[in-house]
């Protein structure tokens, strides 16, 4: 017999209920990371985006696509074997996040500069690698923008050594809302299906982009912004705009 509470459209309105929420929750610190972001262009920055796992993919959001901002970093795992000389066997360990040192790599490897902004992204907020790195870059002067689940982080122990969460040390905190677990629709067996933090995620940093935009563009600010490079001329006028900023943008992969 099919479970009337699993199907798409049942999916699909829970998750439109969510953008929905999320959207109407997260105004004040869209507009406070919004001046974070604009800031952080303003003053010839890189805005730097670290995830792990499923996280990875709202990094991308922000990260050296079509319709994004040209001065932006990827921060990733694969860094490690990419740019820092190691064995690319050492990203089949399971426990890679775990390693002491971890964070303070990967932040050299992305050689920021001090007017650069971070974004972390993590779901629970509460793994090591993910509060390493929110330590590291505010311990070194660098703003901070989180994206989490309040609503996760604050349901699971913190396990970092220091009690803190990721939300615990960022300048603005955005909500995905996404329930603990992240998926929406449970199964009877008491798990449950459908992730909508992605889906959320990424509007939100969407509507962040939107309003860094506007800021700069009503401060008399030149943007630089990409276009799809699929378009006529569009790969070659992406360079251009990536020249600005030499050496200091990285797209590692998974």
């Amino acid at each position: 017999m099919t479970d009337p509470q699993i199907s798409a459209s049942v999916f699909a309105d829970r998750a439109r209920a969510s953008l929905d929420a999320a959207i109407e929750a997260n105004k004040a610190a869209v507009a406070s990371a919004a001046r974070l972001f604009a800031d952080c262009v303003a003053a010839d920055g890189v805005i730097h985006a670290f995830g792990t796992g499923h996280s990875q993919a709202t990094a991308l959001e922000i990260c050296g696509r079509a319709g994004g901002l040209v001065p932006t970093n990827r921060i990733g795992l694969a860094d490690l074997v990419l740019r820092g000389g190691e064995d690319r066997a050492v990203l089949s360990d399971p426990l890679l996040e775990r390693r002491p040192g971890l964070a303070a790599r990967l932040y050299e490897l992305s050689t920021p500069r001090p007017q650069d902004l971070f974004v972390i992204i993590s779901n629970s907020g509460v793994n090591n690698s993910i509060v390493d790195m929110a330590q590291l870059v505010t311990g070194k002067g660098h703003r901070l923008v989180a994206l989490t689940s309040l609503e996760h982080t604050r349901s699971v122990p913190a396990l970092h050594p220091s009690g803190r969460r990721l939300a615990d040390l960022a300048d603005v905190v955005l909500d995905n809302g996404a329930p603990a677990g992240d998926a929406l629709l449970p199964l009877p067996d008491g798990g449950a299906l459908c992730g909508v933090s992605t889906i959320v995620s990424t509007t939100l940093v969407q509507m962040v982009v939107a309003e860094s935009v506007a800021l700069l563009m009503t401060e008399g600010h030149d943007v630089p912004v990409y276009v799809s490079a699929n378009l006529p001329g569009g790969f070659e006028r992406n360079a251009v705009l990536e020249a600005r900023y030499e050496g200091r943008l990285h797209r590692g992969g998974f």
